[in-house]
């Protein structure tokens, strides 16, 4: 019985890497159902918004957010293009109605700001309309804070050599296919104006009451680690984990006014080559 056993077992190796991370989001997994077990208890309303490019890792670190959080306070909003209805109503309308309940955390996988990046670049909407939001998005982010909704927005940056790679993978692998869609297809040859549109996008609404908050995620195990991080360190709750194993690597994640600064130079190093 004992060598039928052994015959039927099958050695595997895993980096020590790999292991080290499983460990650390481990950790951070129950730092999060701690969280999410005081935000229940005292009522709070917390919504958490995930942007960036086409394959940057948003839905990744959705889900391993999500992974062990009791789904009866915790959902996740992913929208699908608008209805003729939705077209017709007042642009924020359609996604009011997820916004969270007392002791609720809501994950927007998009969200508003559809209106701010593949909208204007793929001409879904006019230049009026995307100008107007820009001009109104911080005015509505700060309803929500006033009505005592805590915001994160979460911006994953992803380099266009990796998108590249993330995209052909997408095309070869049978269980990834589906997420590969014609806008993804015109990412590469758009990134210029998606560049353009998420600088538009981080001046305007990036505000005190609702900060940005970039991720740099080639590394998609880092960027998820630090992401968690992040929040952790914004929330206070009982029993919480020493600071010493929250420490964010500050090269994955960005603090918004730096990237603004970033691309400013190198937006202008590019003009003048």
């Amino acid at each position: 019985m004992h060598k039928e056993r052994r015959k039927n077992r099958v050695s595997i190796w895993v980096k020590k890497e790999v292991l080290a991370y499983e460990e650390e989001l481990k950790t951070l997994q129950i730092e999060l159902l701690k969280m999410q077990n005081h935000i229940k208890a005292t009522g709070q309303k917390v919504l958490m918004i995930f942007e960036g490019r086409d394959a940057a890792g948003k839905g990744g670190t959705i889900k391993r957010i999500t992974e062990h959080l009791n789904p009866r306070g915790a959902r996740v909003v992913a929208l699908d293009k608008p209805s003729d209805t939705e077209k017709s109503q007042w642009y924020f309308q359609r996604y009011t109605q997820h916004l969270p309940s007392a002791g609720e955390i809501v994950l927007f996988d998009r969200s508003w700001y559809n209106r701010a990046g593949v909208e204007p670049v793929m001409d879904f909407c006019s230049q009026e309309e995307h100008k107007e939001f820009l001009h109104e998005v911080p005015e509505f982010e700060k309803m929500l804070v006033n009505s005592n909704i805590k915001i994160f927005k979460f911006y994953f940056s992803v380099s266009k050599e990796e998108q590249k790679r993330r995209f052909e993978k997408r095309r070869t692998d049978p269980l990834k296919q589906y997420k590969l869609s014609p806008v993804d297809e015109k990412s590469q040859g758009l990134w210029d104006k998606y560049t353009i549109a998420k600088y538009s996008m981080l001046l305007a609404s990036h505000t005190d009451h609702a900060p940005w908050t970039i991720i740099r995620s080639d590394d998609k195990k880092k960027a998820r680690i630090n992401c968690i991080k992040h929040i952790l360190n914004e929330c206070h709750y009982p029993n919480k984990i020493e600071d010493t194993k929250l420490q964010i690597d500050k090269k994955i994640r960005i603090l918004a006014h730096d990237e603004i600064k970033i691309m400013e130079t190198e937006m202008s190093l590019k003009k003048n080559s």
